[in-house]
């Protein structure tokens, strides 16, 4: 059974960091796509960063571009967003997520992954 827990949430104050965990257990594939989404009250949910490990390339949507990194610790089976320069519009439910590939042409579609976690709020104050 797949399990995928995030953690490292919190409020900050405009221009603050955090960094997001997801321990993940349970999926057994070599390769993998790994992918963090987040959705703000009132909107669809949205690719962040995504890291294929296949290929090793990562994919970040232009609004994250310079400020988010993502990053694996394969041993560990956890994935991280370290998340620098935060801004109000940064505020959100945070999601990370696990399917077997992805693309530059599809990893930001929830509906290619197939294991969620309960997901980790993000608050960022002005």
């Amino acid at each position: 059974q797949v399990q995928l827990v995030e953690s490292g949430g919190g409020s900050v104050q405009a221009g603050g960091s955090l960094r997001l965990s997801c321990a993940a257990s349970g999926y057994t594939y070599s390769s993998y796509c790994m992918g963090w989404f987040r959705q703000a009250p009132g909107k669809e949910r949205e690719g962040v960063a995504a890291i294929y490990t296949g290929a090793r390339i990562t994919y970040y949507a232009d609004s994250v571009k310079g400020r988010f990194t993502i990053s694996q610790d394969k041993p560990k089976k956890t994935l991280y967003l370290q998340m620098n320069s935060l801004k109000p519009e940064d505020t959100a439910m945070y999601y990370c997520a696990v399917t077997g590939y992805c693309s530059g042409s599809d990893w930001d579609e929830p509906g290619r992954f197939g294991y969620w976690g309960q997901g980790t709020q993000v608050t960022v104050s002005s």
